[in-house]
């Protein structure tokens, strides 16, 4: 007796919108649960993760991985300059490209 296995496979993309962060809380959250995310400001992409090392707690770059940043604490990280704004002041008007959490 042979059997038919029917496996339906359904991919969930967030919208640009769904990916926003809507209150600095938000992406605080995220950061805190291990999320990463990737972003663009100003026509330049970042990336943000977070892992526990000897050199801080999150790390913060462009995406290109000039300007890198670990930093210790979640304000050091908002104080981060993307381009030449502070990240807490503009995270959220970033457009994400890519976040997990």
């Amino acid at each position: 007796m042979s059997q038919i296995l029917n496996i339906s496979v359904k991919n969930y993309y967030n919208s640009i919108e769904d990916n926003r962060f809507k209150t600095i809380s938000d992406f605080k959250e995220s950061m805190i649960c291990g999320g990463e995310v990737v972003f663009e400001w100003n026509h330049e992409e970042y990336g943000v993760f977070r892992m526990e090392n000897n050199q801080g707690t999150y790390c913060i770059s462009r995406a290109d991985g000039q300007n890198m940043k670990w930093c210790n604490t979640l304000d050091e990280l908002m104080d981060y300059h993307v381009g030449l704004d502070r990240l807490r002041d503009v995270i959220t008007k970033v457009t994400v490209i890519d976040r997990t959490l």
